[in-house]
């Protein structure tokens, strides 16, 4: 997707958009979202304000005010959340299931995800917040969920890492989704798609299983060294220990296509039926189109287009982006300074 894109349901101003893209053709641009740091303190994780681009149809990609010293972002079907360097939560976009309605004194909060109608947060002591959708108990935590050390949010299930190496599972299972394979063990990371999920073992390697019509629990043959894996709607993307990429699954947008030569990558995210990929350098990698618009310009993963120069003509030279999130037709990105 577009860093920057025409959305008839975004409201900006003109000349808001003139001051801040004063070369722009105002008729072909909007800015999805604006929330300035006013203020960085210097953390491990370098704090700083969320950008929002794509579909702005429940307002997901407008950035709340005082949206400021961001550690995380989080993006769902149509919300978004942001996590901040003070262990609180902020929440906005659609809220017709309250997955926007951050629960009352919510704090210590280390991680966050976003599913299709539901929220998690994980706490600093080890366990497991949840609100939004409930209506396949995706929202319900399971007795005995404790000492997690990562979160997943999917389509309507949940999964929790615990820091024994193991996976819990909770939400709808109509794919077997949430029935964790036999043995499954010595787990660092999980991610949790429309109806599939994914786990990287210790040992660089990956397990998939739930929905797999298009393959995207079928991983790909000798795929190892990875360090981050995400998953779409229908897709996936690993990140392996030398910054390539490998993704599979479904690809009818390109989504699953990886760019010739995309090297450097630190971070990945998966959305509906886009990609992201931030690379080293701060910059961002688009894959896929934005399907919620046929109107606007289509961006495939074979030209892919980095939006760093947006940013930074705004921001400064030195602004980069720090994380990523993509949801079902927008994305999130932290940038700082």
């Amino acid at each position: 997707m577009n860093m920057v894109q025409v959305f008839d349901s975004c409201a900006v101003p003109d000349l808001m958009i003139r001051g801040l893209f004063p070369d722009a053709d105002v008729s072909r641009l909007a800015v999805i979202a604006l929330a300035f740091v006013t203020t960085l303190s210097c953390v491990a994780e370098t704090p700083g304000f969320v950008l929002g681009f794509g579909d702005n149809s429940a307002w997901q990609s407008t950035i709340p005010d005082g949206v400021t010293n961001a550690v995380a972002v989080a993006a769902g079907l149509n919300h978004s959340l942001a996590l901040k360097s003070d262990g609180t939560v902020v929440a906005w976009g659609s809220n017709a299931n309250r997955q926007s309605t951050v629960p009352l004194g919510l704090s210590d909060v280390i991680a966050i995800a976003a599913g299709g109608w539901h929220s998690l947060a994980l706490k600093s002591d080890g366990t497991v917040v949840a609100w939004g959708g409930d209506d396949a108990r995706q929202s319900m935590i399971p007795s005995g969920v404790f000492g997690v050390t990562a979160i997943a949010a999917g389509r309507k299930h949940s999964l929790a890492l615990k820091s024994d190496g193991t996976v819990v599972a909770w939400g709808d299972n109509k794919y077997g989704q949430c029935k964790i394979p036999y043995k499954l063990s010595s787990v660092i990371a999980i991610a949790a798609g429309h109806g599939h999920n994914l786990a990287l073992k210790n040992d660089g390697t990956v397990v998939a299983w739930g929905y797999n019509e298009y393959g995207q629990c079928t991983v790909p043959a000798g795929l190892s060294g990875v360090t981050a894996i995400t998953t779409g709607y229908w897709h996936n993307l690993a990140l392996k220990n030398d910054g390539t990429v490998v993704a599979w699954g479904r690809n009818d947008d390109g989504q699953s296509t990886v760019p010739s030569g995309l090297s450097a990558v630190t971070a990945i995210a998966a959305g509906g039926w886009h990609s992201l990929a931030l690379k080293g350098d701060g910059t961002i990698v688009e894959m896929g189109i934005n399907a919620s618009n046929p109107n606007v310009v289509v961006i495939y993963a074979a030209t892919p287009v980095t939006r760093i120069s947006e940013y930074r003509r705004i921001y400064g030279g030195s602004s980069r982006a720090v994380a990523i999130a993509a949801g079902r037709h927008h994305s999130l990105a932290i940038i700082s300074k």
